[in-house]
């Protein structure tokens, strides 16, 4: 495992991505490519009241937040992914166990991987598909390397839908 897992029961929203991105490894930290959006954006749309970065990953569960990947032995970017790289049925399991309000992928691989959907099926915003009890939303990628594809609106979505699920841990 290149990050460890952060979950705990009664969780508003865990984000999870494909897997840990170069920088992040190096880090040892979620989201720590200097391109990456990720803590910016969580505290720009009220996710979160303070400003934090990426070490301070473990205070996340304060305000309701886990985090985790669908791909937890690899590192590096997504387009080296292999399928057996994926590991969908242990995400799924965490996400059973856990039963955060919300399951929120932060960018559409993670999502294609967990919930086996492409496509004009999957779009940005809450699915129809959940996971268990759990409400599954998919984000554009804060990553850097897919800027093109940003927008901050579905975020700003998850988190007016996260306030009315579920209450902060």
């Amino acid at each position: 495992m290149i990050l460890p897992d952060i979950l705990r029961p009664g969780l508003r929203i865990v984000f999870c991505g494909t897997q840990a991105g170069a920088a992040s490894a190096r880090r040892g930290a979620y989201y720590a490519g200097p391109g990456n959006k990720f803590w910016k954006t969580l505290h720009e749309v009220g996710l979160i009241t303070e400003r934090l970065g990426p070490m301070d990953f473990h205070d996340l569960p304060r305000y309701g937040i886990g985090l985790t990947d669908v791909a937890k032995a690899t590192s590096g970017p997504d387009a080296a992914l292999l399928r057996s790289h994926f590991d969908v049925e242990g995400f799924m399991s965490k996400i059973r166990a856990h039963a955060p309000a919300v399951v929120a992928f932060n960018g559409k691989r993670a999502a294609q991987a967990a919930l086996g959907l492409s496509g004009p099926a999957l779009s940005y915003g809450l699915q129809a598909a959940k996971i268990a009890e759990t409400a599954a939303f998919v984000l554009p990628s804060t990553s850097g390397a897919a800027a093109g594809f940003w927008s901050i609106e579905p975020w700003r979505e998850l988190a007016s839908v996260a306030g009315t699920m579920g209450a902060a841990a």
